[in-house]
């Protein structure tokens, strides 16, 4: 029983942790955006990629989600422990780049040009959210 309960919880963290992440990131980006905006609007399309970086990490979530529902029943301890992690790290990842999109977001309405740059240095969080999503997978093959 204690497995079970483990295991859903460890479902329901590795969700809404990356969800949660995300949806932080992508406000924080936001925001800068909308800052921008008034300064520069014709920089609206370079704000909205940036602005949309930190939302995959939610997506890994959730596809690490979908690897581990079916084992809950066979190691819920482990599929907990997952879930924390990747979690955990998708959140922060998305947290974290949110703050380095804004940064370039701003950036860009000053009229430097550092999208490309930007784009660069928002891909260094997102690959541990993406090692964290490999782990999770390779993990959940070994079940």
């Amino acid at each position: 029983m204690l497995n079970l309960v483990l295991g859903y919880l460890g479902l329901g963290l590795v969700l809404a942790l990356a969800g949660i992440g995300s949806s932080i990131g992508t406000t924080i980006a936001g925001n800068a955006a909308e800052g921008a905006l008034k300064r520069k609007p014709e920089g609206s399309g370079n704000y909205m990629v940036l602005s949309a970086l930190p939302a995959t990490q939610g997506i890994y979530g959730f596809v690490a989600f979908f690897m581990l529902m079916g084992k809950v029943a066979e190691s819920g301890a482990l599929v907990f422990g997952i879930g924390v992690s990747v979690g955990l790290v998708c959140m922060l990842s998305a947290i974290r780049q949110g703050q380095v999109c804004a940064n370039g977001i701003v950036g860009v309405s000053q009229g430097h040009n550092v999208f490309t740059n930007t784009l660069i240095y928002a891909a260094l969080p997102e690959f541990y959210a993406i090692l964290g999503l490999v782990g999770a997978v390779m993990a959940a093959l070994m079940l």
